[in-house]
This record gives C-alpha cells, structure tokens and sequence, in this order.
C-alpha cells in the first residue's frame, strides 16, 4: 500500500536534460510499501551546523530546567496554572479578566510564525521546537551512546531476540522512561509551581495519588513520543508542516539543494575529476536525515531545517575539494536566478501587521491595572429614604487583586455630593485573590432630579485612586 505524500517542490524545467524520477511522491520514507512503519536510523551529524544546533540546544535546555527555580518577589517567574486559571508571566500575575490580553499575545505569535515561515521557512522546527530539541539533542544523542551509530542500531535491530539485544533494550527504555519522568516532572513545575512539587515528594506518593497517577501518564506519553512515535510527531502530528504548502513560496529561504550547480549528478573518477554536476550521488544528506526524506527532491512536508544535510554535504564537497553550499539554505528564486531579494510585499504586510500587535500587546502590559473592580446595583431593590431625608442605593463591588500584597479600599462618590455607607468591616483586597461586599450609596435628594442618575464612585488606595467606576443611580420620578 502506498501513501500519498503531499510536497511543496519548485523545479526549474531548464535544469535538468533528463526525466526525474517523481516516485518519491507517492511515498513518505517511514512507511513501507504494505503500509507498515519504517524506522529511521539516521547517521550522526557533525559540522559547524550541528555544532551550533547543540550549543543552541544546551542554552535551550539550561534556560527549561532553571526557570522554575527562579523567583521573583517569592514568587515563579513562570506559572501556567490552568487548574486555577493562574498564569504568571516575567513575575507579573495574569487572571481570567486579562484573557484579552492573552488573546492578543496569541494573535501575535501566530503572526510571528506566518512571518518567519515565510521568510525562513521551518527553521524553529529543527532549531527551537522542544519536540526536535529533547528528540535529536538528548534522546538521539543517549541512543547514539548506548547503541552505537546507525549501522550498529540496524544491526541490533535484525538481532534475534537473545540476552544480548534484551539487556540493550531494556537498558534503553529504563534510561529513556526516567529522562521522560524528569522532564514530567519540569513540565508539572511550570503549572503548580517547584516549591509545590518538592513538597509533593516529600509527602510521598499517597498523598497525592492524583498527582502522581497524572505525572505517569504525561511520562508514559513523553517516553512513548521519544522511545517509538519520534520523527512521526512532526510528520503526522504537528499542524506545522501542513502549513508549507500555504505559508513558502519561491523566496522562501529553506535548505535546498542546488540543483543549477549538482546536475546532472555523476560518480567521481579516479583522477578526482568530475564530467557531470558536483552532486556524486553519495547520499550522505540522506543518511543523515532524522526524518528520512532525498532534500535532492526539492522541499518536502517532513523536512525540518535541521542542517544536518548540510553539513553531511559539505563534509563531501570538502574531500572531492569542491565549494561549499551545494546544500544550503536560500530560496528557491536565488538559486534559480541568482535573485538576493529577501523582502516581498506580502513579508512588509506580515512585518507591518505584527509591529501593530506588539504595539497593542505592549500597551495592553503597560497600561493593565493591579487592580480590577466592578460595581453592580443589587437587582430587584429600589432607592430607600433614610431617616435625615436623604436616598440610599444598595450595590455591591467585585475587587480582583493581582498583586502580591493586601490592599485596603476606600469608596467615594466622585460626581454628586454622596456618602459611603460600608456593611460590616473595612474592604481590604487580599493579595491573590477576590473580594467582594455590599454598601449604599447615601446622596441628598436634592441632588437627584431624574429617575436615573448617573454616578462615579472612585476605588482608592489611600489617597491613590486606582480605579473610576460608573454606574446609575435610582431615585423617585419628577
């Protein structure tokens, strides 16, 4: 059974004398042709690239394991708490009421990666994404140690099952579920917070059976991705690839294969000369593929712009003493027509629209109140007549405190000359928390002369005024 494959192939006619072979179409590398799944083996990488990618990938790493255990006025510096709706975000606490603040941030970052996919095509994919990250730069690198290279793992693969292949496999998989069961762990911390996890394993697993059950399925789910699933996440899985067909186009810069200058591709003679295109055929950017595809072919869905073809390659060009880049990456118009030109009108709109959203999303951060209140009338009560005469409206405030410290309350009405009649004790807004209480508005009736009055009642901090609220008034007809 063969599997449809879409790619996103640009190929310049003139560029090659003879038919392509276009078979690799209609079948993805990971998947036989009875439909069944093919493991990759991919050769380990070396280069200048690949150098850079796990130098990356240990900043990337350092900064995943060290963020939970910094604070910021005793408290994480990120917090994802989707249980309790709590999210902190460089120290600042975000709540429910902030969701269009989230909403904006979200809208931003979609625009973000529409903009750099079609500028630098998939680039975060095999540089930053935390799936290619923990896959390539710790699981791959561990399995690298503990198997060997890629013939060594095909080998152990064809091995019958004996002591031998037991003992590698299941040395494998210990070690595989544990790394899988610390990055649970980390990734339990960013929503509860690290504090509360040590806490959780001081008081040992019966204490928080939930907590732990949970923690085991997202390792079970971590170690299943790493151990078996690996490169299918992005090919299946992850929307992102499916996006290539909407998001390239020809000046979009990706690694690509410089089909002017490799064809037509030939073996290299003996005298180290070479009658057809610098391409010898070697396949080493196929051998090294984490996700098995011929970048030969043009772009393709399951290519992650991880480089690793490009330095396979150029270590080739270095020994046959050609020059570099054969792979590389650019777009497909500089290759084809030697076109330098990165900025298109659609890349200026994405740009144009993005410095609008940070803009706002800035705003939105600068501008956000500690503070948040509401003030209701209560329904279904009319205005009272107190005993000096004058008119009382019942109404209730909702205080939502974001900050890390309590904060009493003063009311006044600001427009009309009207009193604050609290019921019970002060209103202080505790840190972290709601509050809300009821109180009258007390105003002379000589100050009301309609049915609705509109009032503004000032919530303050001391002398502060921190928030302005405006609501009605109801009083007797005229």
């Amino acid at each position: 059974m063969e599997t449809n494959k879409t790619h996103t192939t640009y190929t310049t006619p003139q560029a090659f004398t003879g038919a392509r072979d276009e078979s690799f179409r209609d079948t993805i590398a990971t998947v036989d042709g009875d439909g069944k799944r093919r493991f990759i083996f991919p050769k380990k990488p070396k280069g200048k690239l690949y150098n850079l990618r796990t130098l990356a990938s240990l900043v990337y790493l350092t900064i995943f394991f060290s963020l939970p255990f910094i604070r910021s006025g005793g408290h994480p510096l990120f917090l994802f708490n989707v249980v309790e709706r709590k999210f902190i975000l460089f120290g600042q606490i975000f709540w429910p009421q902030d969701f269009f603040i989230f909403a904006i941030g979200f809208l931003t970052f979609m625009v973000f990666v529409i903009l750099f996919t079609v500028v630098f095509g998939r680039v975060f994919c095999g540089w930053a994404c935390p799936q290619t990250v923990f896959m390539e730069m710790v699981f791959r690198k561990i399995e690298y140690w503990l198997d060997g290279d890629a013939s060594a793992q095909k080998k152990l693969k064809e091995l019958p099952w004996n002591a031998f292949k037991i003992r590698k496999r299941v040395t494998k998989m210990a070690v595989f579920y544990a790394i899988s069961f610390i990055i649970g762990n980390w990734a339990l911390a960013y929503v509860i917070g690290m504090e509360n996890v040590v806490k959780m394993v001081h008081d040992g697993i019966g204490a928080h059976p939930v907590t732990f059950s949970t923690l085991i399925g997202f390792t079970t789910v971590f170690f299943f991705v790493f151990y078996w699933f690996r490169e299918q996440a992005c090919i299946v899985v992850c929307p992102y690839g499916r996006l290539q067909g909407v998001l390239l186009d020809r000046k979009s810069m990706v690694v690509a294969y410089d089909y002017t200058r490799g064809e037509p591709r030939g073996k290299l003679k003996k005298a180290g000369t070479l009658d057809t295109g610098d391409c010898i055929d070697c396949a080493a950017c196929v051998r090294v593929c984490p996700t098995g595809i011929d970048i030969r072919n043009g772009t393709q869905l399951e290519c992650i712009n991880c480089t690793a073809c490009i330095d396979a390659c150029n270590d080739i060009m270095t020994k046959i003493n050609r020059d570099l880049g054969l792979i590389r990456i650019d777009s497909e118009e500089n290759i084809a027509r030697g076109n330098k030109k990165l900025f298109t009108g659609r890349t200026r709109a994405y740009s144009a629209l993005l410095v609008l959203l940070l803009g706002v999303l800035v705003t939105l951060l600068v501008t956000r109140r500690d503070v948040d209140a509401t003030i209701l009338r209560t329904a279904g009560q009319i205005f009272q007549t107190q005993a000096d005469g004058r008119l009382s409206n019942m109404y209730s405030i909702k205080l939502a405190n974001k900050t890390r410290r309590d904060i009493p309350i003063t009311l006044k009405v600001e427009n009309l000359p009207g009193e604050i009649g609290l019921i019970g004790t002060n209103v202080v807004a505790l840190k972290e928390a709601y509050f809300q209480t009821p109180f009258f508005v007390k105003i002379p009736r000589s100050a009301i002369h309609a049915r609705k009055t509109p009032i503004v009642i000032g919530v303050y901090e001391g002398d502060k005024r921190i928030r302005k609220v405006e609501t009605t008034f109801f009083g007797p007809g005229y």
